[in-house]
Formats: C-alpha cells, sequence, structure tokens
C-alpha cells in the first residue's frame, strides 16, 4: 500500500497520514489509542522542529516535556512502542529511522 525502505520506513515522508500511521503500525501488530497518538503527534512536531528522528534520550526528554513527567519515562514508552520505541515510534510517525538505532 506505501512504498517502504529496506527497513519498513516510509520511502517517502510526504506519504505519512493518520491512514498510514493505522497501517504502519498494524504491520507491527500495534493498534494505536490515544495514548500512541499523544506521542506520535509529539514526536512529528520534534522533526518539524529540529529536522531529525530522535533517539531514545531525547525523545524521553521531549515527551516528558511536552506530555508530563508521567509520560516521559522509557518504561511508559517500552509499553506503547516494544522493543525500541524510539524506532517503532519513528516508523510509524512516517519519520525518518533516529540516529544510533539498532
Amino acid at each position: 500500500m506505501y512504498a517502504l525502505d529496506n527497513d519498513g520506513f516510509l520511502a517517502n515522508l510526504e506519504d505519512w497520514s493518520e491512514d498510514a500511521a493505522l497501517w504502519l503500525a498494524a504491520q507491527e501488530g500495534i493498534t494505536l489509542t490515544d495514548a500512541h497518538w499523544e506521542v506520535l503527534h509529539a514526536l512529528r512536531a520534534f522533526y518539524a522542529q529540529y529536522d531529525l528522528a530522535p533517539a531514545m534520550r531525547p525523545l524521553v526528554k521531549h515527551i516528558g516535556n511536552t506530555l508530563g513527567a508521567d509520560k516521559g519515562r522509557s518504561v511508559y514508552l517500552m509499553q506503547l512502542f516494544p522493543g525500541s520505541p524510539a524506532k517503532l515510534a519513528a516508523k510509524i510517525a512516517g519519520l525518518p529511522r533516529p540516529t544510533n538505532c539498532l
């Protein structure tokens, strides 16, 4: 349905939409909730401001600053985006792969 690179990220960042996010999340076995959308929109705002997808530490800090300290924790993000939250959230948010993410 969408053109993806070898790692499953959107080949064209302009292709992202909420429908694309739903499709990408489904490919990862994730059903998006309001909590997911909060993080995805905060992540897209970060990308719009800094022109990069943050690795885990900057992501945790940004989420804490924008959504509150209770959500700016690695454990919270890992519950929403298992495995590598920075990488998985960036993928679903239609952003490039974060640097320093395996």
